[in-house]
């Protein structure tokens, strides 16, 4: 079983490219979203077992949140309900061509950003657990946050459990240290977590953010990306945290906010090698077109979800392959609106093999 740790949301967005002086007043959409909550749904859409934690006030809309990832599968059994403390909310408008999206977060004073690491139950959690996934965006949530997801590896590993962790740069919410900016916060705090990880996951800009390691010949704001880069970026990881084994990074072109090609890179430290997927019939990488985006928040996640479900798994668990299901994963969450990857493990595997066209299944 995998365990995920982290902040679950009300993501409210207005109805399809609408903008917000456009939709208010007006209804708009309230779906669930947060990078762990994310990954564990996708893990249970997979038919893996997948726990989740977090703190969260018990109110009807929370309970209806809650009840939403129990029908999908996933264990909340080890869900911290606290008397203080609210729901936090983030704000999601959709980009179109070349106008991005935009997302503004409302998640101060929220229960998992007050709860001091002593309130959880992580022996509990990690009962019956063999993996673990955090992320970057905990820590950045407030310094009690911060403390109880080193507390939670730190055990994990004196478990036996193995730790997986997004370095998940949020600029926005790394100021709850307001003499230390965002960069060398994250920097300082992610430094204590990574001693205890085992594989390492980023997209394009974490590293340069987190780590202040940077690809040579890459220019994220401009759509260029050098794969080959990436390679002696995750050279460099391992070289400064010996204990990490594998690091996988996304690897996005953004042409517009409707296109963008994407594949990603696994370097596995024992084999001293890098793979990259998706691979054209030379064996060369070559990323997939993505054109006509529906959503591509919680691309990262379902790329996450996606790994940790190959590793796992016997029949994908080869590094070639692993990459292949992560990449092939979070390609398809782009045409899924919300959050959640509501994909199976079956249409996944269609598109590893190239069924790549979107034909009616009859």
């Amino acid at each position: 079983m995998i365990l995920a740790f982290g902040e679950i949301m009300a993501r409210i967005a207005p109805p399809g490219h609408l903008r917000w002086g456009q939709a208010l007043p007006g209804a708009v959409q309230v779906t669930w979203g947060g990078g762990e909550a994310n990954v564990c749904a996708s893990l249970a859409l997979f038919g893996a077992s997948a726990r989740y934690l977090t703190a969260l006030p018990k109110t009807p809309v929370t309970e209806a949140m809650v009840g939403t990832l129990r029908g999908l599968g996933v264990d909340v059994s080890q869900i911290l309900w606290r008397k203080e403390g609210r729901l936090g909310l983030y704000f999601v408008e959709v980009g179109a061509n070349q106008r991005g999206s935009t997302v503004l977060y409302d998640r101060s004073h929220s229960a998992i950003s007050l709860a001091e690491p002593k309130e959880y139950d992580f022996a509990a959690a990690l009962a019956g657990i063999k993996w673990v996934h955090i992320t970057g965006i905990t820590p950045a949530i407030s310094e009690a946050a911060c403390r109880a997801n080193l507390e939670l590896v730190m055990q994990a590993k004196q478990a036996g459990a193995s730790v997986s962790c997004d370095l998940n740069f949020r600029k926005k919410l790394w100021n709850w240290q307001p003499a230390t900016k965002p960069r060398e916060l994250a920097r300082q705090c992610m430094a204590e977590v990574l001693p205890y990880v085992d594989l390492v996951i980023a997209n394009e800009e974490d590293a340069a953010d987190v780590l202040d390691i940077h690809a040579a010949g890459t220019d994220v704001n401009q759509g260029r990306i050098d794969a080959s880069a990436y390679e002696q970026v995750a050279r460099q990881i391992i070289s400064r945290f010996s204990n990490v084994s594998r690091v996988a990074i996304t690897l996005r072109e953004s042409i517009s906010a409707d296109h963008n090609n994407w594949g990603a890179m696994l370097f596995d430290a024992k084999l001293g090698k890098a793979f990259f997927a998706p691979l054209d019939s030379r064996g060369q990488y070559e990323p997939l077109e993505i054109r006509d985006i529906i959503d591509r928040v919680g691309g990262g996640d379902s790329f996450a979800a996606g790994l940790l479900f190959a590793l796992n798994s016997p029949e994908y668990s080869d590094p070639q392959s692993a990459i292949a299901f992560a990449v092939a994963a979070s390609c398809l969450k782009h045409s899924v609106q919300g959050d959640f990857n509501y994909v199976t493990k079956e249409e996944v595997v269609a598109l590893m093999g190239g069924n790549a066209s979107g034909r009616v299944q009859r």
